[in-house]
């Protein structure tokens, strides 16, 4: 019998045309299914941009379920993975049929650790009475969870100082050597992860466990005939995270709080481990202090230019000496000190290698936040080691977002991952843009340096926002600018909902059934967000989403683009820019009913030549200068009022 492929299974005869509730069969969807079926059969390297509404989701589902290969599909977020293991991945094997093993795999921090539990509770150090009420609901609900993903427990919320205290990390796993090793949800996870045929994770764990046998539960991720990743555009900015050497100051503590832990249960290690564990914590805290004299991030040649901040480095460095020498000596005595002793000896080899910044290749910066501080050292060029994992693998590699090229390129994204002479596949949104949506440029804005920018984009933002009769978000590139609109906003006679004054799943479901809010958002909610329907009918953004100019990274990256002879700007920063625009602008039209407006705020999309690469990056919609057009558009009968 003849096996369909995936575009005919996904065509207007196919079963999910004839099963799926809603199902509108679409020839870019399938264009794309087409070209993952290949990608997976002669193991390419496939980057494949396709348009809001194409429905990537099904497309790469489809091929990957039917190829009879062990597939690892790899999304931008936690949210997103349960949504694709939960929701879209049953929907297809149910149409499909298909009798495969399925497995959705998360960090083990997003495990309950039923050690860890264990000495918490016997530990009962908690700062409130509703902490210990909460780990008593924690411990109810260990003993009934089948998978220990505390996803699926929201009575704590997802940022509870008391998630780290039951859950574990790479650093304080006991591995083979728990008492609870049997009962181990992560190792359960694992297991099932190396048994399946498809296997569902996000990027965080696919960088961080791609080489998952150096956290002693063998391999999983290595092996699989075909990685699919979707919202690669994410993919750069995480290599860099995963390829970094890095110690944070809440490592350090952690390590001396989990070595008090351990010694209660060995006699006599507390009296030899007592005065170095307890110079960690005042260590950390003097270089946290010490930074205050220099600004909150930047590259290490601050530290080395500031004599306090340097001596107060080499003091923790030699605290986390005298630590690591100490828990050598007790080692024997216990696996828990063992596994401690074994986390100091990583963190001082790589407390030495972030302060050694000599090696040419790599970044050395530092950041700080209120309490704590990390230092890092990262590739200056990410290309080589992903081109090498890739090699590696021996697997098809599949890269898909909606928003990969800049102009109808894909050179900037490719250049990042070391791809070399990838397929690559554009696919446009099926959605008319030309009728549903207008793109209107402002005149008379002054250069986004201007000190009253914030307050003239506002004043353009209350007419558009009275024309849409709210519904409106408007993303704004930095935290200030977002404030101070949001003081200025703060009179208008509809719902305010400002990022940072409520969680943001929150602020989501407020602005949604509001029905006619007006959300203010920077950074995290230019992407990622899903609002169909009338509640959002016009986007506004403030200025064109360049990479802030204090980022050590980018600074040693655009250095070295402009030593090799390259104009760094055009090179690296307009590319970047470009993409992070087209995520913003996405927010608009999610749906095939939709209909919206996007407000460019920032002249130089019409002032200075770059400006038309922007806009050819953007869906093809028609634009205008005139706030007529624009109320015009929300007055149109179809809209109702």
């Amino acid at each position: 019998m003849r096996i369909a492929g995936a575009r005919e299974l996904l065509g207007p005869d196919g079963p999910f045309a004839a099963e799926v509730s809603g199902f509108v069969p679409r020839d870019c969807q399938q264009d794309m299914a087409d070209a993952v079926e290949e990608a997976i059969a002669q193991r390419q390297t496939l980057v494949v941009e396709a348009g809001t509404g194409t429905g990537k989701t099904f497309a790469y589902l489809v091929p990957a379920l039917m190829s009879g290969k062990r597939v690892i599909v790899s999304t931008g977020t936690k949210t997103l993975q349960d949504q694709l293991f939960h929701r879209d991945l049953p929907r297809v094997r149910a149409v499909l049929g298909a009798r495969l093993k399925t497995s959705l795999l998360k960090g083990r921090a997003n495990y309950l650790c039923r050690h860890r539990l264990e000495q918490t509770l016997k530990d009962g150090r908690f700062t409130t009475r509703e902490q210990a009420a909460q780990v008593q609901a924690i411990r109810v609900w260990g003993e009934r969870t089948a998978s220990g993903d505390r996803g699926e427990f929201a009575d704590v919320l997802e940022d509870s100082p008391l998630w780290p205290r039951v859950t574990s990390t790479a650093e304080n796993c006991l591995g083979a050597e728990c008492p609870l090793y049997a009962d181990c949800f992560v190792v359960k996870a694992r297991r099932a992860a190396q048994e399946a045929d498809l296997v569902v994770v996000n990027h965080h764990l696919l960088f961080a466990d791609l080489a998952i046998k150096q956290e002693g539960f063998g391999e999983i991720l290595p092996g699989a005939h075909a990685f699919v990743l979707d919202e690669a555009h994410q993919i750069p900015e995480l290599a860099g995270v995963f390829f970094s050497t890095s110690i944070t100051a809440r490592q350090l503590t952690e390590l001396a709080s989990d070595t008090l832990a351990e010694c209660a249960s060995v006699s006599g290690a507390l009296a030899s481990l007592r005065e170095p564990f307890e110079a960690i914590a005042p260590a950390v805290k003097r270089v946290r202090l010490a930074f205050d004299a220099i600004p909150a991030k930047g590259a290490f040649a601050l530290i080395e230019q500031n004599s306090g901040a340097t001596a107060e480095l080499h003091a923790l460095e030699e605290a986390l000496r005298k630590l690591t020498d100490a828990l050598g000596a007790q080692a024997e005595r216990s696996r828990g000190l063992a596994s401690a002793n074994e986390r100091a000896e990583n963190l001082c080899q790589r407390l030495h290698a972030v302060l050694d910044g000599g090696a040419h290749e790599a970044v050395h910066w530092y950041e700080t936040t209120t309490h704590g501080f990390a230092l890092h050292a990262t590739p200056l060029d990410l290309a080589p080691p992903l081109r090498a994992l890739r090699e590696q693998s021996l697997a098809s590699w599949i890269f898909t977002s909606a928003t990969l090229s800049v102009a109808g390129s894909f050179e900037h994204f490719s250049r990042q991952l070391g791809l070399d002479d990838p397929v690559e596949v554009s696919l446009p949104s099926p959605f008319d843009y030309a009728t549903q949506a207008l793109a209107y440029l402002p005149k008379g804005l002054p250069d986004p340096n201007a000190p009253d920018y914030t307050e003239r984009v506002v004043a353009v933002a209350r007419e558009v926002i009275a024309a849409a009769r709210g519904r409106t978000f408007v993303l704004f590139t930095s935290h200030r600018a977002l404030k101070k609109a949001a003081e200025l906003l703060g009179d208008l006679p509809y719902p305010l909902f400002v990022q940072g004054s409520a969680p943001r799943h929150q602020l989501l479901t407020d602005f949604r059934e509001s029905g006619n809010g007006v959300l203010l958002g920077a950074a995290s909610f230019w992407e990622g967000v899903d609002v169909a329907g009338e509640a959002l009918s016009c986007v506004i953004i403030d200025k064109l989403p360049f990479a802030a100019p204090d980022d050590p990274v980018l600074e040693a990256r655009l250095t070295a683009l402009r030593e090799s002879g390259a104009n760094p700007f055009f090179a690296w920063q307009v590319p970047a820019a470009a993409i992070a625009l087209k995520q913003g602008a996405g927010r608009l039209i999610r749906d095939a009913s939709d209909r919206g407006v996007l407000v460019l705020c920032d002249p130089r999309l019409t002032t200075r030549g770059y400006g038309k690469l922007f806009l050819q990056s953007l869906p093809p919609m028609p634009r205008t200068r005139e706030i007529a057009d624009v109320q015009a558009f929300f007055a149109d009968a179809t809209i109702p009022a």
